[in-house]
């Protein structure tokens, strides 16, 4: 679990593609002051696990399902990630809960100056866009922000200037592909209503009911 506070811009060394399976490898500082084999690290939002790692850098293996689902696999070497360990029981909640489970990748459709911040609207597929509303949070790129607006196939957020120079959204330009997770709350309240829908529909088909129908005589 993380909060979308990006510890760190990693830097990308290697990525290693074979068959069903992928390795990362990245340049990194802050995240390593602590880290253990099989430590949990948010790659641009993506929860991954350290299989080697030594002062200065480290590696994660990729699977299939993570490489459909997220925007790694067009890493280069040299690209710039977001990096930021596991919270912590006791530690500071900034941002939101973020599991790490990329929901969806959408595009930057529009980037433009607003005040002192940057406004950025992203297209994103519907199954993600059914749990956005305004003001809710929302992680792109692994980072914890605040929803704007709202559209027909789209979202919007204001950023701050620290975000933009301290995370990859700095670096980003439109047409870019970013990884998104919807609020883990808005899951979790849709499935509850769904099941108390399922168990009403199973209450409302009584003895009764099936006579009437014709289903039993």
């Amino acid at each position: 679990m993380f909060t979308g506070i990006v510890e760190e811009l990693g830097l990308v060394k290697l990525l290693s593609v074979r068959v069903g399976t992928a390795q990362l490898q990245m340049y990194a500082q802050t995240v390593l002051t602590d880290v253990k084999l099989g430590d949990s690290l948010s790659v641009n939002g993506v929860c991954l696990t350290v299989v080697s790692f030594s002062a200065r850098e480290f590696a994660v293996d990729v699977m299939p399902e993570t490489l459909r689902r997220s925007n790694l696999m067009e890493l280069k070497p040299g690209d710039s990630v977001n990096l930021e360990r596991a919270l912590t029981l006791g530690g500071r909640l900034g941002g939101h809960l973020v599991s790490g489970h990329v929901d969806g990748v959408g595009r930057i459709a529009e980037r433009r100056l607003e005040g002192n911040a940057v406004l950025f609207r992203f297209s994103a597929p519907s199954e993600v866009l059914r749990y956005i509303i305004s003001k809710g949070s929302v992680a792109v790129d692994g980072i914890s922000l605040t929803v704007a607006d709202t559209g027909l196939d789209w979202f919007s957020v204001s950023v701050i200037p620290h975000t933009v120079s301290h995370t990859t959204l700095g670096r980003k330009r439109e047409g870019e592909k970013v990884n998104l997770e919807n609020d883990l709350i808005g899951k979790y309240v849709e499935r509850l209503l769904f099941a108390q829908r399922d168990e009403k529909q199973k209450e409302d088909i009584s003895v009764d009911f099936l006579m009437k129908t014709g289903f039993l005589q």
